[in-house]
């Protein structure tokens, strides 16, 4: 029987880790290991973000009427 539920842990250290990855092992469960230090958005296009941010907040942006959209 497969069931959709899924368990998050946090271990705060290398051994935690391997004893959790020792376990589902044993147990045969697929699992998959996210590293929180990998950013998973490209600092340039943060970058991007940030300055079209700082720009609305200095008024430095445009108004489009909803019926010149499709001119």
């Amino acid at each position: 029987m497969k069931t959709a539920t899924t368990i998050i842990a946090h271990p705060t250290t290398s051994e935690q880790v391997a004893a959790l990855k020792a376990f589902v092992k044993a147990l045969k469960i697929k699992f998959e290991i996210n590293n929180q230090d990998e950013k998973p958005y490209d600092p340039e296009f943060v970058g991007m973000v940030l300055q079209g941010d700082e720009d609305f907040e200095n008024g430095n942006f445009k108004v489009i009427k909803t019926e010149d959209l499709w001119k």
